[in-house]
C-alpha cells in the first residue's frame, strides 16, 4: 500500500510541476543589455553614448514596456541627445528594441552606473512586471589614458619590401638542400633489391 501511495504522490507532484511550468512558459521574458561607449570630443569633456538593447526571449507579447535609466546624477552628467526613458506599446516574442542616449560630463572621477529598470505588463497578471539590464563596469571618466599603439599594416609592407627578396631566396636554398639531402623512397627500394 505504501509504494502505491508514494507512486501516486510522485505522479501528482510531476503533474503539478508540468502544469506550473507550462503556464509559466507562456509569458514574456525580457533580457536587457546596457553598454556605454566613451569618447573625448575635446579636452576636459567626455561623452558617454549609452545604449540599451532589449530582447523578448519569452513566448508571449510584453505590453506597455518602459525602459528607464535615470541613474546618472544630473549634477555630473548633462543630457546631450535622446531621453533617459523610452516607452514601447508592445514587444513581440523574439523581437528586439534599442534605446540610445548621449550624456556629456566635465567631472573627473570614477562612476559606477546602476542597471536600467524595465517595466512591462503581462495580460494574465494585474501587477507590472520588472526586469533589470546588465550592469556596466566602473567608468574612469576623464582619466589619463596612455596612447595606444595600434599595429599598422604599413610596418609589414616596409618589412616585406626590405627583406622579402632575401627571405624568398633563403627559403628556396633551404628547400633545395632538403630535397637533395633527404633520401628518396624509390632509391631505397632499388638498393634493397640489389642486395638480394
Amino acid at each position: 500500500m505504501a509504494p502505491s501511495r508514494s507512486l501516486a504522490l510522485l505522479c501528482a507532484l510531476l503533474l503539478a510541476t508540468f502544469c506550473s511550468s507550462s503556464a509559466a512558459s507562456d509569458a514574456p521574458f525580457l533580457v536587457a543589455h546596457k553598454k556605454v561607449a566613451l569618447t573625448r570630443p575635446k579636452p576636459g569633456v567626455e561623452r558617454l553614448a549609452v545604449s540599451l538593447d532589449l530582447y523578448n526571449q519569452g513566448s508571449a507579447t510584453a505590453y506597455d514596456v518602459t525602459i528607464n535609466d535615470d541613474s546618472w546624477p544630473k549634477e555630473a552628467f548633462e543630457l546631450v541627445s535622446g531621453e533617459v526613458s523610452k516607452t514601447l506599446e508592445r514587444l513581440e516574442p523574439g523581437s528586439t528594441a534599442s534605446h540610445v542616449f548621449v550624456l556629456e560630463t566635465k567631472t573627473q572621477g570614477r562612476f559606477q552606473g546602476l542597471p536600467a529598470v524595465i517595466k512591462y505588463r503581462v495580460p494574465t497578471k494585474a501587477v507590472l512586471q520588472e526586469a533589470y539590464s546588465t550592469p556596466i563596469l566602473p567608468l574612469d571618466i576623464l582619466a589619463e589614458r596612455p596612447p595606444v599603439q595600434k599595429f599598422e599594416f604599413s610596418h609589414v609592407q616596409k618589412l616585406v619590401a626590405k627583406y622579402g627578396a632575401l627571405v624568398s631566396v633563403v627559403s628556396f636554398v633551404l628547400a633545395f638542400i632538403y630535397l637533395v639531402a633527404s633520401p628518396s623512397k624509390s632509391s631505397g627500394a632499388k638498393a634493397g633489391k640489389k642486395r638480394r
